[in-house]
C-alpha cells in the first residue's frame, strides 16, 4: 500500500511539474497566465517543505490543492493552445 501511495505521489509531482513547465513556454499568452502554474507549483512544494520543520498541518491543507489546482490551470492552456493551432491551420 505504501508503495502504491508513493508511485500516486511521484505521479502528481511529475504531472506538475511537466504541465507547469510546458504553459510556462508557451507564446502568446499573457506572462500572469503562463507563470500561473507554476507559482502554484512551487507554493505546493514550499508548504510541502513545512513537513520537515514540523508543521504537517499548512502542508496538508495546502500543497495537495495547489498541486491540483496547477495541474487544471495547465491543463486547461495546452488544451486551448492545441485548438487555437488547429483552428489557425489552414483546411485541405
Amino acid at each position: 500500500m505504501l508503495i502504491a501511495i508513493a508511485a500516486l505521489g511521484i505521479t502528481v509531482f511529475c504531472l506538475t511539474l511537466w504541465s507547469s513547465v510546458t504553459v510556462a513556454r508557451m507564446q502568446g499568452i499573457p506572462a500572469w497566465r503562463r507563470y500561473l502554474p507554476l507559482s502554484l507549483f512551487l507554493i505546493a512544494g514550499g508548504a510541502s517543505l513545512l513537513r520537515a520543520f514540523g508543521i504537517p498541518e499548512i502542508a496538508n491543507s495546502v500543497a495537495f490543492p495547489f498541486n491540483l489546482a496547477a495541474i487544471l490551470l495547465s491543463l486547461r492552456e495546452i488544451r486551448a493552445q492545441r485548438v487555437k493551432s488547429r483552428v489557425s491551420l489552414p483546411a485541405s
